[in-house]
């Protein structure tokens, strides 16, 4: 509900309208072209994704027959985090998002750093996942068969540059393109929800496995339902990527709410629907086989449907994710660096397009690295990890800004949600949820990387502060 209470220490308000705006050092903003239909169509197909159409197999691997639960469980996890992000966006219009909240919560350097680092490591690896999937599913539907190392890496590149190069002239072109590949992606998704309608009118498939739980050896119900809510976590993240967006978004204090609300309740009843109509369909323990469930599902229902368009389809969807990552790293970059958080040259906008070119550049260096020798296949998990402990900090965060006022209305939470989310969040994000190892080792070792790009930003800032000190 709105707040209007105001108090000394505010941050500017963001301009409601377009044109060249200046910030509040004389430098170029960025330009405001999002409305509430761009808005919208954008945290759809960003939480739509690659998620859906890899994880569904995965997660009745987890829980069996009942897998639309823990994709319910997700998404109220998500909702009730989503809360604490509208309060925070709408009091504080501005790029950045978590990392931008946890600086102003907080004001400790290092943390703020690290959460930046953690959301922008988890849009990266996104992309470049999404990148390496465009690359397989393409010539798969150019019906290339065998090992293809070499020409999957080169269309991966090649994708991740006109990413960038779309990135680059603007958002409108973006947030364009953004449009038609989630209507892409939610057609291939309306496909899977009909062919599953279809297969239960006609008395196919086994609308009883709905209700069964794989409890498989020494596991609980109970625990295989967090288990495969954390993994299904995935799948909801995407609508913190849209805080991002919130200085090229127009009045993002009015719209920013109702859009988010339901974008995040569009996505929920599409897995929900999804789920039921693949395990209907296919048995969980095929389900669970290989990379393409919804493959097999469409497969299993609609035996004529042309398959090699539903290949193209998932190419489409997977590249939404690759836009949608990547354009949200750049913004977090940009917004951390007009935080004084990062290096300032990572703010520099282009005059004309009015895009954050160097950290365009710099997310699309990095994200070549990645295509180039990582290993994404065990990410997912980790990404959900680094996410969930964001979103964790995010709840607490809102709660410590209680205390700092604007003159502006805004969005205000009711305080259970963030509590709730938050320990939520941290019991997702922890062992008794039944993560796997490799999700906490390969965490690991992203948080010293960024340990040690920590200390070289400090370093670099305590020189530089010296130098303006000697002059």
């Amino acid at each position: 509900m709105p707040d209007s209470t105001p108090s000394e220490g505010r941050a500017p308000a963001a301009a409601p309208g377009g044109g060249t705006e200046r910030g509040p050092e004389g430098g170029t903003e960025l330009k405001r072209v999002i409305g509430p239909g761009l808005l919208l169509l954008f945290i759809v197909g960003d939480i739509l994704g690659t998620g859906v159409y890899a994880l569904t197999g995965k997660v009745a691997a987890e829980v069996g027959g009942a897998v639309w639960l823990p994709f319910l469980l997700a998404f109220v996890v998500a909702m009730l985090t989503a809360t604490s992000y509208l309060e925070l966006v709408t009091k504080y219009p501005r790029a950045g998002g978590a990392a931008a909240y946890t600086n102003r919560a907080f004001g400790i350097h290092f943390l703020t750093f690290i959460v930046t680092f953690a959301v922008m490591c988890s849009g990266l690896t996104s992309a470049s996942s999404a990148s390496k999937a465009f690359a397989a599913n393409l010539l798969s539907a150019l019906g290339v068969d065998g090992d293809h190392a070499r020409a999957t890496m080169i269309i991966a590149l090649a994708f991740m540059a006109g990413i960038s190069l779309i990135n680059l002239r603007g958002v409108g072109e973006s947030v364009k393109a953004n449009v038609l590949l989630t209507i892409v992606e939610l057609t291939g998704l309306m496909i899977v929800i009909a062919i599953g309608a279809w297969a239960v009118f006609q008395g196919n498939g086994d609308f009883s496995r709905v209700g069964e739980f794989d409890t498989t050896g020494e596991g609980t119900a109970f625990g295989a339902v967090t288990a495969a809510t954390a993994l299904a976590f995935f799948a909801m993240v995407g609508f913190e990527d849209s805080v991002n967006m919130a200085e090229e978004t127009k009045d993002p204090v009015r719209i920013f709410p109702r859009v988010m609300l339901i974008g995040l309740t569009i996505t929920g009843v599409i897995y929900v629907l999804v789920a039921v109509a693949s395990v209907t369909l296919v048995a969980p323990s095929e389900l669970g086989e290989g990379e393409t469930p919804l493959l097999k599902v469409v497969e299993a229902g609609a035996p004529g449907f042309p398959l090699d368009l539903f290949a193209w389809i998932t190419m489409f969807a997977v590249s939404n994710s690759a836009l949608i990552n990547m354009l949200m790293a750049s913004r977090l970059l940009y917004g951390m660096s007009r935080e004084r958080t990062l290096p300032a040259p990572l703010g520099r906008v282009l005059p004309r397009r009015r895009t954050p070119w160097v950290a365009i550049v710099f997310t699309t260096l990095l994200a070549f690295l990645l295509i180039g020798w990582a290993d994404l296949d065990s990410l997912g998990g980790t990404t959900s990890l680094l996410l969930l402990c964001v979103f964790a900090v995010v709840n607490v965060a809102v709660l410590v800004l209680r205390r700092d006022r604007v003159a502006h209305r805004h969005f205000r939470a009711p305080t259970a949600l963030p509590v709730i989310g938050a320990v939520l969040c941290a019991y997702l994000a922890g062992p008794l949820a039944g993560r796997p190892a490799d999700d906490y080792r390969i965490a690991g070792w992203l948080m010293v990387v960024g340990l040690v790009l920590w200390a070289a930003v400090w370093l670099a800032n305590r020189v530089l502060a010296g130098r303006r000190r000697a002059g």
